[in-house]
């Protein structure tokens, strides 16, 4: 099932996708959710973020291919970090530059799992009944802010600028992230394709691993990490990252003309 979160009018809701339509739902889509008779038109919603994380957490070096080309060693864990729940943004809306002297801005486009309950010191084999589902990200970095103080690498700073969380448009609840790949394009040009079965941690090892480290909460997002092909933005640009069996989140970087 591909769920999203919409608004239709002053109101929000949830619902299933088929098609072109969504069918409205009441309720938490974590919790006690039923549907609707209403089915209302994909062209005539507002997409929104398709979960209200608590909190977002990315990786970094989790690919065997980017770390290879940058003779990064293998992590003996996942190294990672938070992003503000100021950033997030959904599919369709503007990726807003910050102020100038940030510098250069970039997209990277990943995988970003869904957790569905609670979960604290998860077992591997136990983490997949702890995901919920899987949607697109584009976790956007102002790089040069990220080591602009060599006495201390601004994770937070870099990666949390209003609007830097973009994620969405869909949680699909059936998804098999081996066989799946994913493609970012920047004004229709192709930037990154890699296969999400490259990972170094999977989205299984991940939830358990993280979740030994703080507790887990329904909606709560982790993005997977990128791979190669990462590149800065231009304002104006737009920004697919397209998943095999997700759909595609469609983003505009800055506003054009």
């Amino acid at each position: 099932m591909k769920w999203i979160r919409f608004k239709h009018g002053t109101r929000e809701a949830v619902g299933i996708v088929e098609g072109a339509m969504v069918q409205v739902h009441h309720g938490n889509m974590f919790h006690q959710v039923e549907p609707t008779s209403e089915w209302l038109a994909l062209s005539d919603i507002e997409f929104l973020t398709p979960c209200v994380p608590s909190k977002m957490i990315g990786l970094w070096n989790n690919f065997h291919a980017l770390a290879a080309k940058n003779a990064w060693s293998t992590p003996a864990e996942p190294l990672y970090f938070l992003k503000a729940n100021s950033s997030f943004a959904a599919h369709r809306q503007v990726i807003v530059p910050p102020n100038p002297d940030v510098g250069r801005v970039a997209f990277e486009g990943e995988l970003a799992v869904v957790i569905g309950k609670p979960c604290r010191n998860i077992r591997v084999e136990d983490a997949a009944t702890h995901i919920f589902g899987y949607t697109c990200a584009n976790d956007v970095t102002a790089i040069e802010v990220l080591m602009c103080d060599p006495s201390f690498p601004q994770w937070t700073r870099a990666k949390s600028y209003d609007s830097f969380g973009v994620f969405g448009p869909v949680i699909e609840t059936d998804f098999n992230f081996a066989v799946a790949t994913l493609r970012t394009r920047v004004g229709g040009r192709e930037r990154q394709n890699y296969a999400l079965s490259d990972m170094v941690f999977s989205p299984a090892e991940l939830v358990s691993r993280i979740s030994n480290d703080m507790t887990l909460m329904p909606g709560d997002v982790i993005l997977c990490g990128t791979s190669l092909g990462v590149l800065p933005m231009k304002p104006g640009s737009e920004v697919e990252v397209e998943i095999d069996g997700l759909g595609t989140l469609i983003n505009q970087y800055g506003y054009s003309g």
